[in-house]
C-alpha cells in the first residue's frame, strides 16, 4: 500500500506592520475598518476616534466623537450593520443598544456586575454579555426590548473576553483566571472545553473559522494561536475524598483516620488528567496535556503520567510576544491582519497570513 503523505501545517506568525500612537488615554477596544486603511478606536475617556492612513504611511485621527450612553468606562462596542444597531457595555453595569442612523437609544439591560465584554449573533439576535462576577448572560434582543435567555458560569475569575463563532455555534470566553473555555452553544450537549496557555489574564479573543484557529491575547503580552481543528477532551471534575485515592493516606482534615492510623494528615492535590484526589507523593509528576487544553506542564498522578505518550504531548498552540500589555484585539479575516491595542496607548497592526511550517 502506498505511503500516505501528510501536508505541512499552516501556522500564523505575527509580523508587525504598523504602530498607531497618539491616543490621550488607554484604548479599550479598536477595530480595523473593512476594505479601508483605517482603524476605529474607543478610549477609556469614552471617546471614539477614526484613524486614516496618510501618504506618509502613518495613521492620523480624522474623526472624533464622545460616547454619552454610559456613565462610566465603555468596555465594548459593536456595530451591527444588518440591523443598523450600535451595542455597548460599560462599567456602569449596563448594556445598551442604539440606532446607528438616528442615534436613538432603543433599549438597555442592567447587569449584576460590571459588564466587561460583548458578542452578538445576527441570525438569532442573541447578545452574549460577560461580566466581572464571572457570569455570561444571553439576551434575546428585539427592536426596543430584550429578554434573558439563560446565564452560566465556569470561570473562577471575571470574564475578560468573549468570541462567538456563528458557523460552529460556539462561544469562547477568556478570564482573569488565565483560562479560556469553549462553550458548545449550538450543539446543546453542554460541552465545555478548557484551554490553558497564558500566565496572566486573557484580554481578548478572536476566531478564524476558515482555518479553525483561535487567537488569544493576554496581559502578559502573549499572542497564542490555538489549533481548534483537533479532537479536544473535556477536563474531568475534581473528585472529593478524605484520603488519597491511591495510597489511602488521610488528608489533614480527616481527624478520625489520622487518629486511628497515628499518621499526620497530608495536603490534597488533584490529577489534571483523571481528576482523582491524591497526596503530593502520588501526584509528583508533571506533564503537558495539549488535547485537554494544558499547553504548560500540570500535576498528574503516576499512572496517568505513564499513559501519556510523546504524541499526546505534541503542542496544539503556538506562542508569540506582542511586546505590550494587550487590552483588546481585532482580526480582519479578509486581509489576515490582527490589531492589538495596549495600556501603553499604542495600537499595533500585525500580518497574520498563514505560512507553511
Amino acid at each position: 500500500m502506498a505511503a500516505e503523505s501528510n501536508p505541512k501545517a499552516l501556522t500564523r506568525r505575527p509580523v508587525l506592520l504598523n504602530k498607531i500612537e497618539g491616543s490621550q488615554d488607554v484604548v479599550n477596544m479598536a477595530a480595523i475598518i473593512p476594505k479601508e486603511d483605517g482603524v476605529i478606536s474607543v478610549s477609556e475617556d469614552r471617546t471614539i476616534r477614526v484613524w486614516i492612513k496618510r501618504d506618509s504611511g502613518q495613521y492620523w485621527p480624522s474623526v472624533y466623537h464622545s460616547m454619552t450612553s454610559h456613565q462610566n468606562r465603555v468596555t465594548m462596542a459593536l456595530f451591527i450593520l444588518e440591523m443598523e444597531w450600535l451595542l455597548s457595555t460599560g462599567q456602569d453595569k449596563s448594556f445598551t443598544w442604539h440606532c446607528s442612523e438616528s442615534g436613538r437609544r432603543l433599549g438597555s439591560h442592567r447587569t449584576s456586575a460590571w459588564a466587561s465584554c460583548l458578542q452578538f449573533d445576527i441570525e438569532t439576535r442573541h447578545a452574549f454579555i460577560g461580566d466581572y462576577s464571572g457570569q455570561v448572560t444571553i439576551l434575546k434582543l428585539e427592536q426596543d426590548n430584550c429578554s434573558v435567555v439563560t446565564t452560566f458560569k465556569g470561570h473562577s475569575g471575571s470574564i475578560t473576553a468573549l468570541c462567538w463563532d456563528p458557523v460552529q455555534r460556539t462561544l469562547f470566553s477568556g478570564s482573569s483566571d488565565h483560562s479560556i473555555i469553549m462553550w458548545d452553544i449550538g450543539g446543546r450537549k453542554g460541552t465545555a472545553i478548557e484551554l490553558q496557555g497564558h500566565n496572566d489574564k486573557v484580554q481578548s479573543l478572536c476566531y478564524a473559522h476558515h482555518t479553525r484557529q483561535l487567537i488569544s491575547c493576554g496581559a502578559d503580552g502573549g499572542i497564542v494561536v490555538w489549533n481548534m481543528d483537533v479532537k479536544r477532551q473535556e477536563t474531568p471534575d475534581w473528585l472529593d475524598s478524605d484520603s488519597c485515592q491511591k495510597c489511602d493516606q488521610p488528608f489533614f482534615w480527616n481527624f478520625k483516620q489520622m487518629w486511628d492510623s497515628k499518621k499526620i494528615g497530608l495536603r490534597q492535590h488533584h490529577c489534571r488528567k483523571c481528576g482523582k484526589a491524591l497526596c503530593g507523593k502520588c501526584s509528583s509528576k508533571r506533564s503537558s496535556i495539549p488535547l485537554m487544553g494544558f499547553e504548560f506542564e500540570v500535576r498528574v498522578c503516576d499512572s496517568c503520567y505513564e499513559s501519556i505518550t510523546d504524541e499526546d504531548r505534541a503542542p496544539t498552540a503556538t506562542f508569540h510576544d506582542s511586546k505590550h500589555h494587550v487590552v483588546h484585539m481585532h482580526f480582519d479575516l479578509t486581509r489576515g491582519w490582527l490589531l492589538t491595542s495596549g495600556n501603553d496607548r499604542v495600537i499595533k497592526l500585525w500580518d497574520m497570513t498563514p505560512v507553511v511550517s
